[in-house]
């Protein structure tokens, strides 16, 4: 197995974390702020070669607006390959129904670069791109 990657999709909001705001007493406060309500959908890889582990982890992400289906998640992994420059990569990715939707696994059928393999229904401590999330958050 010559590179091995974990992929993860995560999501961000555009509007401000607020923690905590103060207001006189009885009153709500209301906070005003220029942004609406879009969303921006991140995905990501981290990556290593078995073979050569001195050769160290290599990160690479998408950003997009709004989410991920199957169609632009296809387009993501032909990304990975250009990243990979035509070495064999296995992911580990978890059941999210675009992960495994029946034109996901044709297309997957199709390239002789790229294994999928399942990753426990819920074990986000399996993952290494989730500890990127938390750090994120």
């Amino acid at each position: 197995m010559p590179g091995s990657s974990s992929s993860t999709k995560w999501g961000v909001s555009l509007l401000p974390q607020v923690r905590r705001t103060y207001a006189p007493r009885g009153r709500t406060p209301l906070l005003r702020h220029r942004l609406n309500w879009k969303r921006a959908s991140m995905a990501a890889a981290l990556g290593y070669h078995a073979s050569d582990p001195d050769r160290g982890p290599r990160l690479c992400f998408h950003l997009k607006p709004g989410g991920y289906d199957t169609a632009a998640l296809i387009e993501v992994l032909k990304q990975l390959k250009v990243f990979y420059r035509g070495e064999r990569v296995v992911l580990a990715w978890d059941g999210l129904s675009a992960h495994w939707s029946r034109t996901m696994r044709a297309w997957v059928a199709e390239q002789d670069w790229l294994a999928l393999e399942r990753s426990p229904a819920y074990a986000p401590e399996l993952n290494p791109v989730e500890l990127l999330w938390s750090s994120l958050k």
